[in-house]
């Protein structure tokens, strides 16, 4: 119903993060990756609320997500958002670190000698 928006708000931070970090990109490759993870959590949250219009759980008037018209649906929208949501931007997550990783290691291996990861 609205587990989309708890990545949505991880690209929200991470892209904070990355605007207060700026500096320091040339020292941490995660820091200098950190768009990656905003466009992979953007890019999700899209297409999962893609799919919840689809299924006609978001609609274009108040209150948005229809879940919120009724108190009874609005405790399972707040579970789902604690269970799915949190484990698809944990998820998220974990791949972007993978990237991170395997991205700096290639480098490496190319002779750039990117940050210690």
């Amino acid at each position: 119903m609205a587990c989309f928006t708890v990545p949505l708000a991880g690209a929200v931070v991470a892209a904070g993060a990355g605007r207060i970090a700026g500096g320091k990109k040339k020292s941490n490759p995660f820091i200098a990756r950190l768009p990656w993870l905003v466009k992979l959590s953007l890019g999700g949250s899209f297409l999962l609320a893609i799919e919840h219009i689809y299924h006609g759980e978001i609609s274009f008037t108040p209150p948005f997500l229809t879940a919120m018209k009724d108190p009874a649906e609005t405790d399972v929208m707040l579970h789902e958002m604690a269970t799915v949501g949190v484990s698809m931007a944990v998820l998220l997550f974990v791949v972007w670190v993978g990237m991170v990783i395997v991205s700096a290691a290639v480098e490496r291996a190319k002779g750039k000698e990117p940050a210690r990861v």
